[in-house]
């Protein structure tokens, strides 16, 4: 196939549309529920209250804001692929906002930014007590009646480009960790999906044995590790070869996992194999399992080491079957001790 020819190929799987809409409008649609910004995805998202006023003061000053992208459902709702925290500081400051149980937040309560620092403690309705709280009527509708660019992505568009499009928008300048934005996508694609790997991340056996600090679970790396035994666990040995880059593996194979029809069918072997591993590894090793080992000064030191992970849990992952519900494996100690001076690992 020809460059031209991939191009039009390409270019026929999205379908898109797009037009600047008012603030205003936006609130409605999603007061009404036709625009979806996932509210389980503020967990991935992490705007900081000084970001969030400083959107505002953007809005106010007339500064032009990003477009927003939407992919359109077949029940015709929108599904918000880039834009989450720009619709969503809206919402918190119009007092709009629902989290993930439909319950509404508390109003947004502004900061002092570079160019307006009267901001500071203001928010959007008018106080009986104390009238000047409010950023007033006249600023309630300038901000109504801006304007922001919306570009839909049509239901005729192939789901795939969807995916591709979100992680791609999502992955440019941001400050996420390619795991967030993972599991956003698969929230996306196949919510019981998500719940599912991010259950076995919650595993009290697995979550000792990877002894992760805080900014790694905070960036929810330890679902990364999840995903990674699940995808790698099953790899032929063959296509090993073939990964190239690892996130973008990762991300188009627990995609193509999430989307598998054999996905409840294969679920259950799956986490038996998850759960038989890290309980072999805590019975054995616990917050050791993956830290380097000294052969000549005797103990395990150090942190996390994402080489030993996949050497020794995907090792017991693949023989998860022949391990069963036994957990008393002693030699599994001796073996990972061993690695460390077996100079084809090292």
């Amino acid at each position: 196939m020809s460059l031209d020819q991939e191009i039009e190929a390409r270019r026929a799987e999205i379908r898109s549309d797009g037009y600047p809409m008012s603030i205003g409008e936006l609130i409605s649609i999603y007061r009404d529920g036709e625009l979806d910004i996932h509210p389980e995805f503020q967990r991935f998202f992490r705007w900081s209250d000084e970001q969030k006023s400083r959107l505002v003061e953007s809005i106010l000053l007339g500064i032009p804001i990003p477009s927003i992208f939407v992919s359109q459902r077949d029940d015709g709702v929108w599904d918000v692929i880039d834009g989450l925290q720009r619709l969503s500081t809206i919402f918190e400051l119009v007092g709009e906002l629902k989290d993930e149980k439909g319950e509404a937040l508390p109003p947004l309560m502004l900061g002092k930014t570079k160019y307006l620092p009267s901001l500071a403690g203001k928010k959007w309705d008018d106080d009986d007590d104390n009238p000047s709280s409010s950023i007033g009527n006249v600023n309630r509708l300038l901000i109504r009646r801006s304007k922001i660019d919306v570009k839909i992505i049509l239901r005729e568009s192939s789901e795939s480009s969807k995916y591709e499009l979100f992680q791609r928008l999502n992955t440019g300048g941001s400050q996420l960790s390619d795991q967030e934005v993972r599991n956003a996508m698969l929230l996306m694609i196949n919510p019981d999906a998500y719940h599912w790997i991010s259950s076995l991340g919650e595993d009290e056996n697995f979550q000792n044995c990877i002894a992760l600090s805080e900014r790694l679970l905070s960036e929810r790396y330890d679902l990364e590790l999840v995903t990674r035994f699940l995808v790698f666990r099953n790899l032929d040995e063959n296509e090993l070869g073939s990964v190239g880059n690892i996130g973008e593996f990762l991300t188009d194979r627990i995609s193509e996992i999430a989307q598998s029809d054999s996905f409840q069918a294969t679920r259950e072997k799956e986490e038996m194999a998850f759960k038989s591993t890290f309980t072999c590894l805590a019975n054995s090793l616990e917050e050791r399992s993956f830290k380097k080992y000294d052969t000549t000064r005797g103990k395990h030191l150090g942190g996390f080491l994402i080489s030993a992970f996949e050497s020794i849990a995907f090792g017991i992952g693949f023989n998860a079957v022949s391990y069963g519900n036994n957990a008393d494996h002693p030699e599994i100690e001796e073996k990972a001790k061993t690695l460390w001076s077996n100079p084809d690992f090292l």
